[in-house]
């Protein structure tokens, strides 16, 4: 059984990570047997990595398909943003507060790598979590910390990152520097207001790919 758990943990990690690369994109089936034969284990794991994946909220089962990687609408992704302002506002305000000057040097260290990858998506997608990751650290609120985490969780499911829009990093970079200033100067003012207008630029992006994945989806279809 303790080998099934191990298994079945390195299987729901695994899955997740891919989730996160686009490598497994909203509408994907999701099959027991594949998953099994992928990775080398048993049924038995894999229908606990899916199972664990579905109370994420990653995964969902439709009927006469099974399991899919979970989609989520218009609706959904504007309401996904609205609250993520409001917690990443939060959590800069605590971290202007509560962050130590160590934490505060980690922050001013990874946005200063942001530009010599500028070019490359996946690798400042990467970078990107990890700055949200540390600064959500630095707020010191676990239960805040918690909920930016799963928050973060739904936000893979819109299929890639915005920062894949032309010119978006360079303003991402903008606003990461006035964000980790503000905490700098201990403004908790300052700090929430910069991380607010960080995601609704964001919020602005991604509805710019949706808009152009949709209307290439439109050409597509056209006879």
């Amino acid at each position: 059984m303790a080998g099934n758990v191990s298994r079945g943990e390195t299987a729901y990690l695994r899955l997740k990570e891919e989730i996160q690369a686009g490598n497994l994109q909203p509408g994907t089936r999701v099959r027991e047997v594949e998953i099994a034969e992928r990775l080398g284990i048993s049924r038995t794991p894999a229908r606990e990595a899916i199972r664990r994946l579905e109370s994420d909220g990653l995964v969902s089962f439709v009927p006469r398909h099974g399991a899919v990687i979970s989609k989520l609408d218009h609706q959904e992704t504007m309401e996904l943003y609205d609250l993520r302002e409001i917690l990443e506002g939060s959590a800069a305000g605590f971290a202007a507060r509560h962050a130590s000057p160590a934490e505060i040097e980690e922050l001013e260290e990874l946005i200063s790598a942001e530009p010599a990858i500028g070019d490359n998506p996946k690798q400042l997608a990467d970078l990107n979590r990890v700055f949200h990751a540390s600064l959500y650290r630095a707020a010191h609120n676990r239960f805040l910390e918690r909920a930016l985490l799963g928050l973060r969780d739904s936000m893979t499911l819109l299929g890639g990152t915005s920062l894949r829009v032309e010119g978006r990093h360079e303003t991402a970079h903008t606003e990461h520097l006035a964000i980790v200033s503000a905490i700098a100067e201990r403004d908790l003012e300052k700090a929430e207001i910069a991380a607010r207008q960080h995601i609704r630029s964001a919020q602005r992006a991604r509805l710019k790919l949706m808009r152009e994945r949709l209307m290439s989806g439109s050409q597509t279809s056209d006879p």
